[in-house]
């Protein structure tokens, strides 16, 4: 009987092994299928603000060629104003309108807020009004 116990020891071993060998092989399935997951979702966060330094660089000029629209009267500056205001809008860049709400500092500093995909790429300054109680955007 010495012999039929051992054989059974030896036998139940390698089903233990391959138990612990399948838990480790799904382990290490489910930690690469989150990496490439997570190196995805980084790979598209990249991507959609891969333009954001560049976009935020070119909003001064935006600004310039607006207010040389306003005092020079010219359908060539203003299609290309609005051909401007096209690419931008295609990037996702907007303007968000601040005048007549309170006062957020997180987001206002410049006369206008501009986001990219709902990331502020410039915050709102603000011109507090002398007797305005509470602190409100004004155009």
């Amino acid at each position: 009987m010495k012999q039929t116990k051992q054989t059974q020891v030896k036998s139940d071993q390698p089903l233990i092994d391959v138990d612990e060998w399948k838990n480790k092989y799904l382990r290490a399935l489910a930690d690469y299928q989150n990496l490439v997951k997570r190196t995805d979702a980084e790979k598209q966060e990249v991507r959609k603000y891969a333009t954001e330094q560049f976009l935020a660089k070119l909003l001064p000029v935006v600004d310039t060629l607006e207010l040389a629209g306003k005092h020079v009267k010219n359908e060539g500056l203003d299609l290309a104003i609005k051909e401007l205001h096209t690419v931008l809008t295609q990037y996702g860049v907007e303007k968000i309108e601040v005048a007549g709400i309170p006062f957020d500092p997180h987001i206002m500093e410049c006369i206008e807020v501009v986001e990219m995909h709902n990331k502020l790429l410039r915050p709102s300054k603000v011109q507090v009004g002398g007797d305005i109680k509470e602190e409100v955007c004004l155009k």
